[in-house]
Parts: structure tokens; sequence; C-alpha cells
């Protein structure tokens, strides 16, 4: 399951259904702010344009950016959909997935599924409702997630898919893709990244005659089987589960490893609530399920230093990197100077981080190394004042001062015009 979280009419065979995928997937938390989703607001155009294809649907840009009070999809995220990493042998991620393709292979002959190209535009229903996500949890905010529409998302989890694979008929399965959420900007987090999760089902004749209830048996087949892909990947490291909270699982565990000195959270899971199986049909059935980050694994197993490389085009890193080769080091090869830029604003009630760091992502790109907040007070008006740092770097060439002074005179307009925040 992926909050970490971890086809529909988007599967086998696809259409545009709209009004339709670490809530995000195995463990996320976030500030929440309201977001109607009234039935009033305008439906979503169904025309739709040659422009790229995604699980065999063929959209176009304005499909997804549109000029709708419910969208909040910018041009960045737009120009991200249809380009999964996660496909690529050559690449890390790539190199990661089939990795695990391979445990799985190997310790589960001909029982897993597989699904790596389904549509990352669904509905809030199959996005929250469908795996108990509350109606009132963070994750559902517009200031967490990246809406098409009122009913319309970009996935947040590849947990969104996990429902109607049961009501397909799976019991075997492993999703993986690319994920879309609202968040901050540093080297380890990205609008755009790529889980996978997995769902094992049992039918009572599994469970009867172990001595086990079924709860039981699930839980200790998970850990066995996690156990096991955490060797593969790692080698013989020391582990321990943590007790944790998803919604869609109980019990639910995340599996830390003891890894360059530290104890490091590997992925969550959990055994299947049991109204996820009653809703899909599956009554008499438990299950389990696990979700986990491909980047935040791969950027230990290779020493990738800043996400924002899984996305470089450059030779120096692409040439890095071998198919079948499991965590090949990355070499450095920029050690370009960062730009630092301030900018200091009395704030809103509306204000929020995470629309900061999409205006400045919108404006500068991959350029935008960093957003941190070095100074906050509120004055004896109770007027609250921040200051952020904001820090620019290439990982491929030197910016010149003009460039970059240009990109924060362009972040300073639009902070003050979108935010409704006054600058100082």
């Amino acid at each position: 399951m992926a909050l970490s979280f971890a086809k529909s009419t988007f599967l086998s065979n696809p259409t545009l259904y709209f009004p339709k995928n670490g809530i995000r997937g195995f463990g996320l938390l976030l500030p929440f702010s309201s977001f109607s989703t009234s039935s009033a607001l305008p439906k979503r155009r169904q025309t739709v344009v040659s422009a790229l294809e995604l699980g065999g649907v063929k959209i176009s840009k304005d499909e997804i950016v549109r000029d709708d009070p419910t969208n909040n999809i910018p041009d960045t995220i737009f120009a991200k959909l249809g380009m999964q990493l996660h496909r690529r042998n050559q690449h890390p991620l790539g190199i990661l997935k089939n990795a695990i393709y391979d445990y799985f292979d190997t310790n589960y002959p001909d029982k897993f599924d597989k699904f790596d190209d389904l549509c990352p535009i669904v509905s809030i229903r199959q996005n929250f409702d469908e795996v108990l996500v509350p109606a009132d949890h963070v994750s559902r905010s517009y200031n967490d997630t990246y809406y098409v529409d009122s009913q319309t998302v970009l996935r947040c989890h590849t947990s969104a898919h996990q429902a109607e694979l049961l009501r397909n008929g799976h019991t075997h399965f492993l999703v993986t893709g690319d994920v879309y959420r609202r968040d901050s900007i540093d080297a380890t987090h990205y609008p755009v990244f790529h889980q996978m999760e997995g769902v094992r089902v049992f039918a009572p004749n599994d469970w009867e005659g172990s001595g086990t209830d079924a709860t039981s048996h699930a839980a200790e087949d998970l850990k066995k089987c996690l156990e096991g892909l955490a060797r593969h990947l790692f080698g013989g490291v020391e582990m321990r589960w943590v007790d944790t909270y998803f919604p869609f699982t109980n019990p639910s565990f995340e599996l830390e490893i003891y890894f360059q000195n530290e104890w490091m959270e590997v992925l969550g899971c959990g055994v299947t609530e049991q109204e996820i199986l009653k809703r899909s049909g599956r009554t008499d059935n438990v299950a389990w399920a696990f979700g986990l980050g491909l980047e935040r694994l791969a950027m230990v197993l290779f020493d990738i230093p800043d996400i924002r490389l899984f996305w470089s085009t450059d030779e120096r890193f692409t040439s890095q990197f071998s198919s079948g080769r499991l965590g090949l080091k990355f070499k450095p090869f920029s050690k370009y100077p960062p730009c630092y830029k301030d900018m200091s604003f009395w704030i809103s009630d509306s204000f929020t981080e995470n629309n900061l760091c999409e205006v400045v992502r919108g404006i500068a790109g991959d350029l935008a190394e960093e957003v941190k907040l070095i100074d906050n007070f509120t004055n004896k008006k109770g007027m609250t004042s921040h200051c952020y740092r904001i820090a620019y770097r290439s990982m491929e060439r030197s910016l010149t001062d003009e460039e970059i002074n240009d990109l924060q005179w362009k972040v300073r307009e639009q902070v003050e015009s979108k935010l409704k925040v006054v600058l100082r």
C-alpha cells in the first residue's frame, strides 16, 4: 500500500473516466486546509486532444491544466506526466523496480501480477474513499493534493488502484507508478516521485489448520516476505518492526533497517482492513499490503544526494547506471555553488508553505534547491512575518547573478500577487 502511500477503467482498456490515484500511502501527515468538493462546481470537458499518452489514454494539456477554481496543477507538473522513469531499465528507479520484481519472481514464481503503466489521473473515490481515507484527512486538502477538478486528482499513491484490482480478480499484485504531492523544496522532496505497492490475498484454506487466526497468519507471512525483500536489496542488515497507523490496514507496521550506522525506515505495511475486502466482494478473505518509495531507497542504494538528479538528462548522470546493476555508487560531477536569496513578508491567514514552494518551483523549476524558513515573529499588532531563504543551484552549470536576480524578482512578484502577502 503505498500511502508512503504507496487498472480501473484505466486498466486493461483504459478510457478517460473523469469525475475518478507518506493520505499518501503508507505514511503521510500534512497540515489540513479546507477544500470544497461541491457537485455544483464545473464539470471537466470530455474532449480529448492528442498530446501525450497515459496508460493508453491520449490527453492534452488543457485536460489537466485548466482555468477551473478547483484546478491547482501547474505547467511544471503536467510536463512530468508520462515520463515514467520507473520503466527505464538503465535508470536507478527502473533498476530498483526490476530488482524487487526479481525477488518476487524468485520467491513467488508466477504469483504476482505486475502493473507499471496505470494512468495517474484518478477519481477522489479511488484515491481516498476506496482505501478508507477519512473525509477530513489532511491528504485530501487542496494544499497537499493536485486536483484536476473537484472529483479528479493526480494520484497521491499507488494505493489508488488497489480496490479495482481486487474487484477485477487479482489476488497477488505489484503496482508501480509516478505519484504526485504538493510538497516542500529540499534535497529529499519533490512534487513527483515513484512508489510500489504490493498486495497478497489469502483464502480460508491458506490459514485453516495453521494454528493461527487469519489476521495473525497474514501478518506473519507479510513480515517474512518483507524481511526477505530487505535482505535482497540491502544484504544481511539488522531489522526491526515498528507499530504504526494507516487508515487502510490493521495492524499496521513500518520496517526499519540498520544501515550506514543509523535506523532507516524502508516501507509501511499491514493487514488490509476487512472493509476494503468486503467492498471488493472478498468477505471471506484476508490480505496484506505494503508500500515503498522508490526514490527514498534508490538515494541510499546508489548514493544519490539530491532527488532532482533522478530527472536529469545529463549524460554525466545517466551514463553511470546500467540495467540490472543495483547499488552502483553515483559519482558527483558537479560542485557548482548555491546562490542564496532571502525574502520576508507579512503572511495572511490563508498562507501555506506548500503554496510558496509551488510558486518558487513554477518560476525556477529544478534550479530551486531549497526553500527554508529562517525567521518567524509576530508583532504587537498580531501580524506575523516569515523570512524564507531560497537556495538556487544548477547541478549542471554555474548560474549567473543576472539570471538569479531575474528569478528572484519574478518570485517576489508572484508571491505577492498569488499568495496575498505583503512584502517587507
